[in-house]
This record gives C-alpha cells, structure tokens and sequence, in this order.
C-alpha cells in the first residue's frame, strides 16, 4: 500500500479478507466514516453554522447537552441505522440502546459509540472527536441492554474522530492501529499513518491535577515522583499535559508517547471512574493496545473487565507500556501493604495534620 494513496475503503477490503463477515464490517465502518465527514462538516463550521450552545436538557449522565452533542448522535443514528449492518446500537447520550425502525433489517454487528467526547471544549475551539465500538450481535431479535455488556477482547473494530486542524479517523480492526487523514478536495480519508506504534517509554504525562487531593495514594505517588523530575526517584524530567478530551488525549499519546491517567478517586463515593466502559475505555484500550501500549484501570488490564451496566464509569489509565506497569505495581503494592500510604510533602511535622497536632 502506497502511505497516501490508500483509500479507507480498500484500505478495510484488504485487512479484512478472510475474516468472518468482513464484506458486512468493511460496510459499516464506511457507514460510521460518512457519519463522521459530516460531523466534521458541522464542527468546522462553529458559531457560522449556528451549532454551538448547550440545551436544557441532560444527557443519562446528568451532564447538560450541547447542541453538537445531540446532532452528532443523531447523525451516527441516521448513518448506521438503514444499511441492514447493526442489530441495534448504543451511545452516550440515551439512556437505552436504540431501537431500529421496524422497516430497516437487522444485521450481524453492534454499534457503540460517543457522538462527541469532549464537548465542553466545543465553545472554545479545542480539539473534540468521536469514539465508536463494534461488537458481533448474539442470538436473533431485537437486542437487549445485556446483549451490549461485553468484554472488550470481544470488540472486532473499533476507533475514534478528531475534528482538529485536520480531521483524522483511528482505527483498528485487530491488526495494529492506523490513521487516516480526510481530504476535502475529494470527501475521503487517506491512509497516512500505517501502523501507528506507542513508544515503551515516556517522560510525559497528563492528569486533571486539580483532583489531586481524591487521589488514591499510588497515584499520589506516581505523580510526585514525575513531577520531582531530574532530581527524585525517575531521575529524569517529565512534562505534563492537560486537554480534557480523551480523543485529543490519546491521539497525543499515539503520535509521541505519553500516559493519560483518569484514575479512580473519591471526589464522588459513589463512581468507581469517570470514564465509560462500554464507549470510551474499552475502544481506546483496543487501539492503544495494538499501538504497543496499554490500557489500565491501575488494578486490572481495562478489555478483560466485565460490564455490569450500558453507561458503566471505571479509571482509565493507558499509554507507553513501561509506565502503565509502573502504575499496576504501584496499586499492587498499595494494596498489599507492601508501600507505605503516601504522605503529602505539604503537611510535615509542623503541619495542623502532624501526628502531634491532632493529640
């Protein structure tokens, strides 16, 4: 294959010969590629196209909706729904799976998907994108919520969108992770980084610092120890990053390496993560995965997880393999009593929280 020349579609045609219905995978992953050329079409057009904004509603997270937030789904919807490709499909922004009409045929796959991660950045112009999930449909008839509650090593593709200064679409269908760059002087997505590979080690990183104090200790660890630099333990210096889009997150992680830490906390009790099993970890842990990196929740290899809801939230820690050991070691030794819990540099012996102050 010529690096530019490559159109998605022959692109797919060849990766997935052979493969159990490859003709029907290859067809809706085009289908989800046109849905996302006209998100991309929307987007670029910001305040001119009148798509900015929120709404007064909420999504099923509770989370209030931007106006992109709804015309994106709805345009996976429209693209996916009539092909006979999908069985049914899931997103972020409903809180049950979608029903297909009854006139449009049921096909082999489920579709998964967040129409637009990272949508507070919509109103200033940061880097958004689209995640989506293909999983094989089980049984005949109108799936089910347990129908989507699948491992991820169950994905047979997956990818995201991002609508930046060029509109990228990732993708793997497990064979390795690649990229392709739409050309709008012909509405196509070339293929113009073949075999996108995670470098092992990494002296960057990128966490919402402002949670610091929910962190779990070996957390607090990890990131003391970066942000020592040169002079700590990593004897080295490390550069933090902080964009509050998964997409643009991983995307910075597959061109250059680095790690992406969304871990647990306690900020709310009541969520073991933040980030969504189903539409946004699992996906982006396939395609770090077959980059040569890896996908944590910190305890656990992210695509071994069982679901236990549509809308599940767990941590999400993934990137550069060197460093995501590092962190499971750390969780492994915190839990067993191993390390000592982590002590803030902040609150020493004089300290209101000192040993002596709380007698």
């Amino acid at each position: 294959m010529l690096q530019g020349r490559t159109t998605i579609s022959k692109f797919l045609i060849e990766q997935l010969h052979g493969a159990e219905d490859q003709a029907d995978l290859a067809a809706l992953l085009v289908d989800v590629t046109a849905a996302v050329k006209a998100i991309a079409a929307m987007t670029a057009k910001g305040a001119l196209g009148g798509f900015l904004g929120s709404l007064d509603s909420a999504n099923v997270q509770g989370e209030t909706q931007k106006r992109l937030d709804v015309l994106s789904n709805e345009v996976i919807i429209q693209s996916c729904e009539w092909g006979g490709l999908v069985a049914g499909m899931a997103s972020e922004e409903m809180e049950q799976p979608y029903a297909l009409p009854r006139q449009f045929e049921r096909g082999p796959f489920l579709l998964v998907f967040d129409p637009l991660d990272g949508s507070s950045n919509i109103d200033v112009n940061v880097s958004v994108g689209s995640i989506f999930s293909v999983l094989r449909a089980q049984g005949i008839g109108e799936p089910r919520e347990a129908d989507y509650l699948r491992r991820g090593v169950e994905q047979v593709a997956a990818g995201y969108a991002i609508y930046g200064p060029a509109t990228m679409l990732v993708l793997s269908v497990g064979k390795g992770t690649h990229g392709f760059t739409l050309d709008r002087e012909i509405g196509n997505f070339i293929l113009t980084h073949p075999d996108l590979s995670i470098p092992e080690e990494t002296s960057e990183f990128a966490i919402n610092a402002s949670n610091e104090r929910f962190w779990e200790p070996p957390v607090q660890r990890y990131v003391a120890e970066c942000k020592a630099g040169r002079s700590g333990d990593r004897g080295r210096d490390f550069n933090t990053r902080w964009i509050a889009s998964l997409v643009a997150e991983v995307h910075r992680i597959l061109m250059r390496g680095g790690v992406f830490l969304y871990p647990r906390d306690t900020k709310d009790p009541g969520r073991a993560g933040r980030l969504r099993l189903l539409y946004e970890a699992n996906p982006m842990a396939l395609i770090v995965e077959q980059a040569g990196g890896a996908a944590s929740t910190g305890r656990q290899r992210i695509l071994d997880l069982q679901p236990e809801a549509l809308h599940q939230r767990v941590p999400v820690i993934l990137g550069s393999k060197s460093e995501i050991l590092r962190l499971e070691r750390y969780h492994q030794e915190y839990d067993s009593g191993q390390d000592k819990p982590f002590v803030s540099p902040l609150f020493k012996d004089r300290s209101l929280y000192a040993d002596g102050a709380r007698a």
